[in-house]
Formats: C-alpha cells, structure tokens, sequence
C-alpha cells in the first residue's frame, strides 16, 4: 500500500508500507479529520478579540489602591457570615454546586446566597 506525506512545503513523498501499518494510518487520518471538523465549530479566531475589558482582568487604573482597597473591606463588611464564606470558596475555585455539596445545602440555595452577595458587593462599585 502506498502512502503519501505531504510537507509543509508542499512536497510529497510516497511511501510504501504493509497493509495493516496504511490501514492505521488511513484509520488515523480519517479520525483526525472527523476531530478537526468537530472541533471547528469550538474554536475562535484570536484576531477578533480585543485584550482589554473584564474578561481579561484589566484593571480600572481610575482609582488609587488605597480607596480600591477600602471599598473592598466596607462592602465585605456587610456581606453575612455565610456569604464571606461563600464568597471564599468561590474565589478559591469551587464551583457552587461543590459548596453546596460541602455544605450539605441544596444548590438553588448556596446559588442564591452567592447572587445576594454578588449584588451586595456591587453597590459599592457603582
């Protein structure tokens, strides 16, 4: 059986090969192409995205770190005792399905203490 590769460069060179090695390898490429389709939906193009804004974690230099800081504490201080640590374990990355699980609360509630604390938070950096 004779396989083909194809460089980079667009040169190809033919190999000969028994027929159970071109039968994986015609196996192999087949998967790989049904992969790369499947996956093409998935993916985008880092050209279209711009490096700034939330989702990149670019930080608002508008305001000193000192009065950051200081809004930080005060609106931690009016979170509940369960809601900072809630909110801990989030930052610390578990998901809130696993703080429930550990807590042994049902997920709609642990979500919900989670959202109040969020909203709480957020009046302070309006």
């Amino acid at each position: 059986m004779l396989i083909k590769y194809e460089s980079v460069t667009g040169e190809v060179t033919t190999v000969e090969a028994s027929a159970d090695i071109g039968e994986f390898i015609t196996v192999s490429r087949r998967e790989e192409a049904n992969s790369d389709r499947r996956e093409h939906r998935h993916c985008i193009s880092l050209d279209g995205i711009q490096y700034e804004g939330r989702e990149y974690g670019t930080r608002d230099d508008s305001e000193d770190t000192e009065e950051r800081d200081a809004k930080v504490k005060k609106a931690i201080s009016h979170l509940t005792d369960i809601q900072k640590r809630r909110i801990l374990m989030l930052s610390g990355g578990l998901s809130e399905r696993e703080i429930a699980r550990r807590e042994g609360k049902d997920y709609k509630t642990v979500h919900e203490s989670i959202d109040a604390a969020r909203k709480k938070f957020m009046k302070f950096f309006q």
